[in-house]
Formats: structure tokens, sequence, C-alpha cells
């Protein structure tokens, strides 16, 4: 396998791709680190400390963390999965879109566009949602209210953007890769809170076993 990747670099093309793909996902992390304006940050800590849950780590590690913090990227590319799942199952119900969907390129680019429009709309949907729900836990600030919703709204849009373009110019699915470095990017993080939760001040027999378990399920 390491055979493969260091004889890939000899070509070209296939360098420049594996180099596009690596700087759009130091993009992607870099995104992620930025807070949305209007956004307390400290409360935003304390109140994800004390509101965990499996849904809400499932969710976190889609997004990379960014969720957690609130950062530009905190609805990742949640409303383009959420849009591309619609559409296929639109495209079942309504002839129409069946008929678009097997006019063949010209068929799927509409189809696309419809995608990346409802992408949008349901990223609107999500960000005002989360502005208000946060808004009435005193998370954010009153008057950039609608600056939290576009920039959510944006990121979101952005990170799609940013997949298309892996798939069009650098290497695999964009999308899934944005998701797997989000996910990915979780790791020390989950590995450190496993470590303090099941290892640290544990008896050494327990703390070893759950070491093998956690390797374990890993692999």
């Amino acid at each position: 396998m390491l055979e493969t990747f260091r004889k890939a670099f000899h070509i070209k093309d296939i360098r420049k791709k594996i180099g596009y793909t690596f700087l759009m996902l130091i993009v992607i992390r870099i995104g992620s680190q930025l807070p949305t304006p209007g956004v307390d940050s400290n409360y935003i800590q304390q109140f994800f400390a004390q509101n965990t849950g499996e849904a809400f780590n499932l969710f976190n590690a889609f997004t990379g963390g960014s969720f957690e913090q609130m950062s530009i990227f905190a609805l990742s590319i949640t409303p383009y999965i959420t849009s591309s799942i619609i559409m296929q199952l639109l495209t079942i119900a309504i002839p129409k879109l069946e008929e678009m969907q097997k006019e063949g390129e010209d068929g799927r680019k509409k189809i696309v566009a419809i995608t990346r429009y409802l992408t949008v709309a349901l990223a609107l949907i999500e960000s005002l949602a989360m502005a208000v729900g946060f808004g009435r836990q005193g998370l954010l600030v009153e008057y950039n209210f609608a600056i939290v919703v576009l920039t959510l709204t944006a990121g979101s849009a952005f990170l799609m953007w940013i997949g298309e373009r892996i798939t069009e110019k650098g290497v695999g699915n964009g999308i899934s890769i944005v998701l797997v470095i989000n996910i990915i990017s979780r790791i020390p993080s989950d590995m450190t809170s496993l470590f303090e939760q099941f290892v640290k001040g544990k008896p050494i027999a327990s703390a070893a076993l759950a070491v093998v378990i956690i390797l374990a399920i890993i692999v």
C-alpha cells in the first residue's frame, strides 16, 4: 500500500489532486476553529459541558467538534446529506424528477442544482432553529442574531462547495472525505475522554481490561 502511495506521487496529475485535497482539508480544519460572530464561547462551553448525550456526541463527531465550539462550520455538511436523501426519495415519488434523472448528464446536473438549493434552505432552517434555541439560553448576543444565522448557513454551503471541488479536482468523494476528516479530528479528544473515564485512577487489572476493550473496538 505504501509503495502504491509512493508511486502515485510520481504521476503529476495524481500529485496535484492529492495536494489539492490536502489544501482543502486544511481549510476545513481552520474553519472548524473560527468562532461564529455573536456567540459567547464561554457560555457555549459551559452549556455543552452540562448537556451531553449520545446524539450530541454523534453530531459533534460528524462536525469535527465544530458544533461544540459553535464555529462557522457548526452545521457541517449534514444539510447536504439530508437534502441528498430527500432528493433520492422524491425522485422515486415524483415522476417528473424520475424523468429528469433518466435524461442523462443534463438531468443529473439539474438534480444536483436542486439539491444545492435544498441544502441552503435546510441550512437556513437549522441555523434559525439553533440561533433561536441558543438565543433563549443567553448564548448569543441579541443584535447579532442575523449574523449568526447567515454565518452558519454560509459555512454549511461553503463546506458543500469544498466537497464538490474535492470530488471534481481532488481525490475520492469530497463529501465522504469531509466527513472522514471531521471524525478523525475527534479521535485524540475522544481517546483522552475514554482514558480519563475508564483508565485513569482505576486498578491496574481494570485499567488493562478497559484498554484492551477500547483497542478491540477501534480495530
